[in-house]
This record gives structure tokens, C-alpha cells and sequence, in this order.
């Protein structure tokens, strides 16, 4: 079994800053692509930054210049540094990892989420 762990969310002020941290633990043989997602009250969830395992980063549009998605496989962690932050980032956080349990097997994780609020 695989869990994910997120931290780092919280309130901000519009043009700070917050790093969010997410661990995975478990039967973990290596990870694959891992990602952030974010949900605002009454839209959708959306991608907002990913990075394969082969360095290969994807970000949103809305966030490109201000986040920066990384990883530490020592660690099984993935961050996201969010820089410049705006009200219109608030929303929950959620950690999404690819977690492979073998050579061929791999679970689809996601974490419980973070809330992060952007506000004066």
C-alpha cells in the first residue's frame, strides 16, 4: 500500500510565497510522473505542474513563471514552490504520484489535499 502526504499549504498574501511538500511512503519501487492539481470551490480540479521521471515538466499556463514543480527521489518527495501568488490560486492542492510496486505494476495515488488561500 502506497500514501501520499502532503504539507506546506496555508494563507498567504497576495505576492508571497509557499512551498508545498509532498512524501510518498509505502511499497514503493520507484516513482513515475508526479504532479500537483488544484480544485477552487465550484470548478473543476486542474493540472498545475508535472515532472516525469525523466525531468519532463508540464505546466498550467496560469502558473508558468511562478511555480516550479521539483523532485527528490532520495526522498520519495515532490515539491512545488509557488512564487508571486495570486487570489485566484487559492484552492485545495492535491499531490498525484505514479507509484510502481514492481517492473510492471503501478498505482495511480493521490493525496487527501492542502488548502492554500490567497488573500489580504
Amino acid at each position: 500500500q502506497v500514501q501520499l502526504v502532503e504539507s506546506g499549504g496555508g494563507l498567504v498574501q497576495p505576492g508571497g510565497s509557499l512551498r508545498l511538500s509532498c512524501a510518498a511512503s509505502g511499497s514503493i519501487f520507484r516513482l513515475g510522473t508526479m504532479g500537483w492539481h488544484r480544485q477552487a470551490p465550484g470548478k473543476q480540479r486542474e493540472l498545475v505542474a508535472g515532472l516525469t521521471s525523466g525531468g519532463t515538466t508540464t505546466y498550467a499556463d496560469s502558473v508558468k513563471g511562478r511555480f516550479t514543480i521539483s523532485r527528490d527521489n532520495a526522498k520519495n518527495t515532490v515539491y512545488l514552490q509557488m512564487n508571486s501568488l495570486k487570489p485566484e490560486d487559492t484552492a485545495v492542492y492535491y499531490c498525484n504520484v505514479v507509484v510502481y510496486t514492481n517492473y510492471v505494476r503501478f498505482v495511480d495515488t493521490w493525496g487527501l489535499g492542502t488548502q492554500v488561500t490567497v488573500s489580504s
